[in-house]
């Protein structure tokens, strides 16, 4: 397994549709004003984060349940810029959407700029033959409220190259998240 340059990243979203808007270089700039950067770097792609968050809350007192999952857990907020509370979460979906070839396994790794200041983001690998948005996660490890900027890098991509096909894919299987879109809460 290897894992993929910023010319094969390029190659295949041109050419097989990998990523979708897809921006072929590092933008760090946007109207005249320094943002978190998104786009295309070494090794690896910088996704950015839709103006839809769900925040988590506890005012309903609610037990976290991945098998019954309760939406009055969360409070619905479409902003450029979300608060995160103290010791919480949002999720959030990438503004990208992806499909990934079937010899491909895809790993998400928070960005420096955020983990510095205490937001982790949280996302599962991306299977082979999966597709849709990346529903992100991002908690707050700090006493204090938090921003994240929407339409600005959030996490990294990372491409692994695979030198056999595998034998079931994401969509073989039927996966249970194939070609979601937005936010999408757990599902059993």
């Amino acid at each position: 397994m290897a894992i993929k340059s910023d010319k094969w990243i390029r190659r295949m979203a041109e050419e097989q549709g990998l990523i979708a808007p897809f921006e072929a270089n590092q933008v760090r700039e946007m109207a005249g004003h320094k943002i978190i950067s998104y786009g295309t770097s070494s090794y690896g792609y910088d996704v950015r984060c839709a103006p839809e968050f769900k925040i988590f809350t506890n005012i309903n007192s609610a037990l976290v349940d991945p098998k019954n999952f309760d939406i009055n857990s969360f409070v619905d907020l479409k902003s450029e810029v979300c608060i995160i509370p103290p010791n919480s979460f949002v999720l959030t979906h990438t503004i990208e959407y992806f499909c990934i070839p079937r010899n491909v396994l895809t790993i998400c790794l928070g960005k420096s700029t955020y983990a510095r200041c205490g937001l982790i983001v949280n996302v599962t690998p991306l299977e082979p033959e999966w597709e849709g948005h990346v529903t992100l996660e991002i908690s707050n490890t700090t006493p204090l409220p938090a921003r994240v900027y929407a339409n600005e890098g959030i996490a990294q991509m990372l491409f692994l190259e695979s030198d056999e096909i595998c034998e079931t894919s994401y969509k073989d299987r039927g996966g249970k998240y194939q070609g979601q879109r937005g936010v999408t809460l757990p599902r059993t």
